[in-house]
């Protein structure tokens, strides 16, 4: 299992970055919430990682916080979440606001996210109360690889929320209703994610 990583960051394009260690580049999959704490391109870091071993493809996600991995985790074993959802969800909200929508069982901001639905937010709040106190929070990848192209900070946002879950429509209405000049990609999708917890 590949626990940590410390490297050099050689491409972001949310929810994908690569990390350079040693020469292997690492290609991994990263919630919203990890990509507002990264550095930029060039710069170095250590990430807490989640390997993922499926019939077709191993995935490696990484997290800033061993926080989120442990909730990370912890989603996984719910009933019906995977690791595209759990990646949603910690892309929708952090650790913090996840336990408040968990603790007063709000279901309406946690159907917010997308592929989560009224059923699976009542068994994420079911399963997930007990399971609270245990990661300490108070808190199938996409097939696409990531592309080299340079590409504008909305269109980087919309994609990222697509890859994230959302239909292109939705995610285009997002990103323009928070586009700002001068705002990067990271701070278009946090804006517009912020959008939807605030409905």
């Amino acid at each position: 299992m590949i626990g940590r990583l410390r490297g050099e960051i050689v491409l972001k394009q949310p929810p994908f970055l690569m990390l350079d260690v040693n020469g292997v580049g690492y290609e991994i999959e990263a919630p919203m919430s990890t990509f507002y704490e990264l550095p930029a391109v060039g710069e170095h870091i250590i990430l807490f990682t989640h390997l993922m071993i499926r019939d077709d493809a191993h995935v490696l996600y990484a997290f800033y916080q061993e926080q989120e991995r442990l909730l990370f985790r912890t989603l996984l074993k719910i009933s019906g979440v995977g690791g595209k959802m759990a990646l949603a969800i910690l892309s929708g909200m952090n650790a913090g606001e996840f336990s408040l929508c968990i603790q007063n069982e709000d279901v309406t901001a946690l159907v917010r996210i997308p592929g989560v639905g009224k059923k699976t937010a009542q068994r994420l709040i079911i399963e997930m109360k007990d399971k609270l106190v245990v990661t300490g929070s108070a808190l199938t990848s996409s097939a696409a690889a990531p592309a080299a192209v340079q590409e504008s900070p909305s269109s980087e946002a919309v994609s990222a929320l697509v890859a994230l879950g959302y239909r292109p429509v939705e995610a285009n209405r997002l990103v323009k209703s928070v586009e700002a000049e001068g705002l990067s990609s990271e701070e278009l999708i946090r804006a517009a994610l912020q959008s939807l917890i605030r409905k």
